[in-house]
């Protein structure tokens, strides 16, 4: 994502790093790595002169300051100017204190306005809102259709009428909210080739019969100053409260996610990374602006790992690892999870400094899909003793799951490496106090570690170790009775 336009600004740091000062000559040749890159990128031209400008401007006469680095200046600066530029603020849908929130969605077609529907529907549906879909794309074939299979897959209501005109079923969609006690209605409006009269006038009309609170436009990034030329268009007919752009996650170049507030005085709101519902995030101009300048997206990435990994069963995992009872189940159920969180290349983008690394990088998706389908081939006891795995096992294993047996082979290879690594940090104390989480493992929890393998209970299954626990705290209420009961009789005496 964005590797064109992070390329050249990266470039930027890295020829002014080392620098005593930055003086007007070796600033004017950077700048105009930056200014190809932008424009390579398919920026608005306007905005990348006034960017060049803004930096230029700053950075120029800049006393380095003991210790730092002219380069760590440089980005910080161009840090600056970025979220400026694409924010400053991350800014969120405006939820009213009396429902129902009336949020109108506009686009051209093919921007992905009806899934996009959808996946705002989904996000404030986990949020707790109780969502109404309509269905007043009554031009495209099948849109009507597509947006009831949505709202199916969601459990989302769809409210959608025959032999009425889009602004009646509109109305008639907000009086159902009412009367439902609905939170947020979400008007997915129909779309055209291009902006016209008579798709203004009908988005103009709907507006008109119900007041939203938000109006989004949908526009696809990967369509550069397209997307933004649009974005302007329909602001200059009907005044929109934000923008959506699409397709992120396959926009190498940026044209769009750089220009768009700037030409339209609007903000990105969400940005669409990804096919599947769950893919919609919001904007950030702060962590899109590190990502740019290859300082990752830490934040972002933590994130995701929250939505997929609670604290209890990373620290349980955590533990495992380090004391050598991590086996291949947990490493199918960690990378099942990772999985879910999107492509490799995309979490690896969003650590520092791994970004630009990862551009010419050829990274096989497929081989995490091949792992998977390896340890599945696997019986539970297979998984749990991976030493028992002879020459006829593992055939049997890369004949379930479609590999050679070489594949089978290295995975295995790869899994008993990965965990000698691990028992040699602690070992060596490499990770330190804060990283290792069993230096605050006491003694009764290596006992309650032992005692559950003892008897048969998987550490890594949270059902399985729930039972146990609360197993546990009976026989400890049941001795706590007998004790007290025994003190009874002892006074009686």
């Amino acid at each position: 994502m964005l590797e064109s336009i992070s390329s050249g600004f990266q470039n930027l740091v890295r020829r002014l790093g080392g620098k005593g000062r930055l003086t007007e000559a070796n600033v004017k040749d950077a700048l105009r790595e930056v200014r190809l890159a932008l424009l390579e990128a398919d920026v608005n031209l306007g905005v990348v002169r006034d960017f060049i400008k803004s930096v230029r401007t700053r950075v120029l006469g800049e006393d380095v300051i003991q210790g730092v680095d002219p380069g760590q200046m440089i980005v910080k600066i161009i840090s600056d100017e970025l979220v400026a530029l694409m924010g400053p603020e991350a800014a969120d849908l405006e939820i009213q204190p009396r429902p129902p929130t009336v949020v109108l969605m506009a686009g051209l077609q093919g921007s992905g306005k009806t899934t996009t529907c959808g996946k705002l529907a989904n996000r404030l549906k986990k949020a707790g809102k109780n969502v109404l879909l309509v269905a007043a794309d009554l031009q495209r074939p099948a849109a009507v259709e597509q947006l009831r299979v949505l709202g199916e897959d969601l459990g989302v209501p769809v409210h959608a009428e025959t032999g009425k005109t889009p602004p009646e079923v509109c109305a008639a969609a907000l009086d159902r909210a009412r009367s439902e006690s609905i939170d947020v209605v979400i008007l997915d409006t129909a779309g055209r080739l291009h902006i016209d009269d008579e798709l203004m006038g009908e988005v103009a009309e709907i507006a008109k019969r119900t007041s939203p609170h938000e109006v989004l436009l949908v526009c696809d990034a990967m369509t550069g100053q397209d997307a933004v030329n649009s974005a302007k268009a329909f602001n200059d007919r009907l005044e929109l409260t934000g923008v959506i752009l699409t397709k992120l996650d396959g926009d190498a170049r940026g044209g769009a996610a750089l220009s768009v507030k700037a030409v339209t005085g609007k903000p990105i709101k969400f940005v669409g990374m990804g096919e599947k519902l769950d893919k919609l995030e919001p904007f950030y101009p702060d962590r899109m602006a590190e990502r740019i300048l290859g300082m990752g997206d830490v934040v972002s990435l933590v994130e995701k790992a929250q939505e997929v990994i609670d604290e209890e069963e990373a620290q349980l995992q955590a533990e495992k690892m380090f004391l050598g009872s991590f086996t291949l189940q947990d490493f199918l159920d960690l990378l099942t999870k990772v999985r879910s969180m999107g492509p490799i290349k995309d979490l690896l983008g969003m650590l520092p400094g791994v970004g630009q690394q990862t551009a010419g990088m050829d990274i096989d998706e497929k081989e995490f899909d091949r792992n998977q389908a390896i340890i599945q081939s696997m019986t539970v006891r297979e998984r749990a003793h991976p030493e028992i795995l002879n020459v006829s096992r593992r055939q049997r294993i890369a004949g379930g799951s479609g590999v050679v047996l070489e594949q089978v082979n290295g995975l295995l290879k790869n899994f008993k490496m990965m965990k000698k690594q691990m028992q040699s940090m602690k070992k060596m104390g490499f990770l330190g106090n804060l990283m290792d989480p069993t230096r605050g493992v006491r003694k009764e929890k290596q006992k309650e570690l032992a005692r559950m393998q003892s008897m048969g209970v998987n550490p890594m299954d949270l059902g399985q170790v729930k039972a146990f626990k609360q197993q546990t705290q009976r026989e400890k209420a049941r001795k706590a009775r007998k004790e007290k009961a025994r003190q009874r009789r002892k006074k009686k005496r």
